[in-house]
């Protein structure tokens, strides 16, 4: 691993940490294992666009209304993760991504290491091209918050924690 993504990988990690957000680090071959020890069932997730890895058969990449209101658990994959603010972007997919990463109590988006940017600025021009043909996308950064009226409420809008799962690069190790 190169100084500079270390470094990344450094700021992106500490990011997670200010924002009380867990990080896992895996590898592809340990996670399914990995995931199995993340999540609470039910769990339901989208499908997941790396050649790596994929849902497990236990997770439903199928959810009706009824089993994503049941769930406790929404896994998807991140397109990236922004070092600077701890951010992971997900894209939305005919399957559902918003929905899954939205309703149940923990999110826990799948990123690769290979797809951390250093800042903001890096992030909006790699999305660029994919929203101005149309595609959108969601930053989140930690659980969903509002003080709209008043205390911090956590899980307002969105999942009350945040698990993100960080596919190690070949050959970086733990």
């Amino acid at each position: 691993m190169s100084a500079e993504s270390g470094s990344v990988r450094n700021r992106f990690e500490e990011a997670l940490a200010d924002r009380d957000v867990a990080l896992t680090r895996t590898t592809p071959a340990a996670f399914e294992a990995t995931l199995q020890a993340v999540v609470t069932e039910p769990v339901v997730g989208t499908p997941l666009p790396f050649g790596d890895v994929s849902l497990p058969e236990w997770v439903d990449d199928e959810p009706t209304p009824a089993t994503l209101e049941a769930a406790t658990t929404g896994v998807t994959a991140a397109s990236f993760g922004i070092a600077d603010y701890g951010s992971v972007v997900l894209p939305s997919t005919p399957e559902g991504s918003e929905p899954v990463s939205l309703f149940p109590e923990l999110h826990v988006p799948v990123l690769h290491e290979r797809d951390l940017v250093a800042d903001m600025p890096t992030a909006i021009e790699r999305l660029g091209p994919e929203l101005r043909d149309g595609g959108s996308a969601i930053v989140a950064t930690g659980p969903s918050a509002t003080a709209d009226m008043g205390a911090l409420v956590e899980g307002a809008h969105g999942p009350n924690a945040v698990h993100v799962v960080f596919l190690e690069t070949d050959g970086d190790g733990e």
